[in-house]
């Protein structure tokens, strides 16, 4: 999936507050669209459409493994529905966001697309998408349906805007060989933070530098916030109104990390992706990673791995996992068929999702979940794992925003050019600037 481009890749790109002023720019009527109209478009969900033949726009970001298995879905959604035509486009998630917002200013916008669950608060106030609490109702989905987590997070001032499709979790993903190696069992990888340390201590006797920690956001960061979260933290507190990843939990996670350097389990200046190469190569034994790099490590000819649910290093289980969630967009004039035919769409595929899971994902329906056919796969079933102990940041506009200056702290401490509590207080002043700035911006 080209790296499964979430937030900072996005930031990376010149989304972020860049992005910020195309959605400030969409022609609605402010910061609370359901009061002032914005969700006006909003239709009863059906199962079944039986109205006039209608053809949907359908945008993502699935350029890469995953593509294929999304358009044979569309494909079989079409053939089982003659009556809608669905026609999928597809662009780098980077392009994707700045697309959307300004193609639904012009009245021009797909009918329906998926985004990062930390995307949808922002196009939500500015009535770039839909509410979809008619979806939920009319389906009887409910938080049981999923995991709690997962289904709170598609929620922006109480109404819902998005519906789960997948998570894509962050796991450990291991080189077999190297293991033994080091006389370590392959079948049995850590799960503490003992285990973990004395797995790195034997790595290091043979000359192995286990962990290779990553000052970038794939994979550092998201690392630094699994972390974060297992030693009790939060990134930020409920409504992102103060940001809490400078405390005691964050300052925590970000020295375990630097001490992967400094006690020589890593080497110095990691490059992007070195980690996970190093890994592939046999120069490490570990890499904290996200899901999709399952279908890359499968496409590794000779390579023997694994992987498992993180090892849990504090106090609690937890990690890092973004989500794609179905969205209906606004239109700039009502077509209730379209609407319609557009919730009976993100119904089918979203039972469909087993066949998803194959592209490398984990099904947010729990039913797909705990089924014998999801269990099946491997590799997926074992990330998918700590569904219940995933974390995501709060639903709120610009978010993203506040969290991109995580990425600096966590990559001046990595390269051990600031101390880590320094780097993190400075990065938390930052963001907090941020998170005022946003108030303003979206209300609230």
């Amino acid at each position: 999936m080209n790296n499964n481009l979430t937030r900072r890749g996005l930031l990376g790109l010149g989304v972020g507050a860049s992005g910020a002023v195309l959605l400030g720019a969409c022609g609605d009527d402010g910061p609370n669209p359901v009061v002032n109209g914005g969700g006006s478009n909003a239709q009863p969900a059906a199962t079944t459409y039986s109205g006039p033949n209608v053809t949907l726009t359908f945008w993502n970001g699935f350029t890469g493994g995953d593509g294929p298995v999304m358009k044979s879905l569309v494909d079989k959604f079409n053939a089982a529905n003659p009556n809608i035509k669905v026609t999928m486009n597809v662009y780098e998630w980077a392009d994707y966001y700045q697309k959307v917002p300004a193609a639904v200013s012009t009245g021009n916008g797909p009918d329906l697309g998926i985004m990062h669950v930390e995307q949808v608060a922002t196009n939500a106030a500015r009535g770039v998408v839909l509410p979809l609490d008619d979806v939920a109702a009319s389906l009887q989905l409910k938080e049981e349906d999923f995991s709690p987590p997962v289904w709170r997070a598609g929620v922006y001032n109480s109404k819902r805007y998005a519906i789960p499709l997948d998570v894509h979790p962050q796991g450990m993903f291991y080189n077999k060989k190297v293991l033994r190696t080091a006389g370590l069992d392959p079948e049995k990888p850590p799960t503490t933070n003992e285990e973990y340390l004395a797995a790195l201590d034997a790595l290091k006797a043979k000359g192995i530098q286990g962990h290779w920690a990553s000052p970038f956001p794939f994979t550092g960061v998201h690392q630094f916030e699994s972390l974060t979260w297992q030693f009790g933290g939060q990134l930020f507190d409920e409504v992102a109104g103060k940001p809490l990843f400078a405390e005691e939990p964050g300052v925590k996670a970000l020295t375990w990390l630097v001490d992967l350097v400094k006690k020589g389990y890593s080497p110095k200046n990691v490059a992007q992706d070195a980690d996970a190469i190093a890994l592939q190569n046999g120069k490490a034994a570990f890499n904290w990673n996200g899901i999709w790099n399952i279908n890359t490590l499968n496409g590794v000819k000779g390579l023997e791995w694994g992987v498992s649910a993180l090892p849990q290093i504090g106090t609690q289980k937890a990690a890092w996992a973004g989500s794609h969630n179905f969205v209906q967009f606004k239109q700039k004039a009502n077509d209730q068929n379209k609407l319609t035919a557009g919730k009976v769409f993100i119904n089918y595929i979203s039972q469909q999702s087993l066949e998803w899971a194959k592209g490398g994902q984990v099904p947010a329906r729990k039913e797909v979940r705990e089924g014998a056919d999801f269990k099946a796969l491997k590799e997926q079933s074992a990330i998918g794992s700590q569904i219940d102990d995933l974390h995501f940041p709060p639903s709120v506009p610009g978010i993203a925003d506040a969290m991109a200056t995580m990425d600096v702290a966590v990559n001046e401490a990595i390269l051990l050019r600031k101390e880590p509590a320094k780097a993190l207080a400075d990065a938390a002043g930052k963001a907090g600037q941020i998170l005022e700035q946003n108030k303003k911006k979206y209300g609230g």
